[in-house]
């Protein structure tokens, strides 16, 4: 057998493995997609047997192999100022909370993928906010490879396309030119924001809460109802009275969400 090619057999196990430690359901439409991803891996370790590659995951006491799989198998689509909405939603209740009084600040994005959700949150903050000198956003993501990314915080022009040229000259430091132009997120922000791991179906989660607002978008559609269930509950316990959870505006997550408020469509209160 080659690296081009994976048995049912072979392939349901990887399915098994990939729900039960991360909660991502893979069903049998995806089996192309999971071969070419592991594909990449087996020959960055030396393995062109799908089996045997399933075998030295398995033997891998430090599990370091099966972080490398499922950040193979992790899809990481995201942009500046993606789905818009929320970082209008997010001003608002930022501002009246400030008005209010409120001087800290805890939030939690929790699908940071390669950082520009969790930047665009602090931008969001620095434009909103007299002061963020206690406002702290905790970025996760199961993929350590796109969280070395946006620890980073360096994305080419491409990259840059949704956010307002006044707001790169504020935020962002450029350098190289042409095609070659890079932008590196500004200290201001990075003081901001504390990256780390988590696996969304490992619960419950180390924080103890509790949060203003939590972003959990795009990411529940990966997961079956009994997964996201439990990761709606455990936000629901990591939220303070009337903070704000947001989800992707494609995820349908009716009948789940039996302890939130719709405030408006994806856009959640705990009351």
């Amino acid at each position: 057998m080659n690296e081009q090619t994976i048995d049912t057999s072979t392939f349901q196990s990887f399915v098994q493995l990939i729900y039960e430690r991360a909660g991502i359901r893979l069903g049998p439409n995806k089996q192309a997609l999971v071969a070419s991803r592991l594909g990449k891996r087996m020959r960055r370790v030396g393995i062109s047997c799908y089996k045997s590659y399933f075998e030295y995951v398995r033997q891998d006491r430090s599990e370091s192999e099966l972080v490398a799989l499922l950040d193979e198998i992790s899809t990481n689509v995201t942009q500046f100022y993606r789905e818009p909405r929320h970082f209008q939603v997010l001003a608002r209740i930022m501002a009246e909370w400030e008005a209010q009084g409120q001087k800290r600040f805890r939030l939690w994005c929790a699908a940071a993928s390669t950082g520009e959700e969790p930047y665009t949150m602090a931008i969001t903050l620095a434009e909103t906010l007299c002061s963020v000198a206690d406002t702290k956003i905790l970025a996760t993501d199961l993929s350590t490879r796109v969280l070395d990314h946006a620890r980073q915080g360096v994305y080419d022009s491409r990259r840059m396309e949704k956010v307002p040229k006044e707001l790169i000259g504020r935020y962002f430091s450029r350098s190289g030119h042409g095609p070659e132009k890079m932008f590196a997120v500004s200290p201001r922000l990075k003081q901001m924001l504390t990256f780390a791991r988590l696996n969304l179906s490992e619960i419950p989660f180390p924080m103890r809460g509790p949060l203003d607002v939590i972003f959990c978008r795009n990411v529940m559609i990966y997961f079956d109802n009994h997964i996201r269930k439990q990761l709606l509950e455990e936000m629901y316990r990591l939220l303070k009275p009337k903070g704000y959870l947001m989800v992707g505006h494609a995820e349908s997550l009716s009948g789940l969400l039996s302890n939130f408020k719709s405030v408006e469509p994806s856009v959640y209160i705990r009351p």
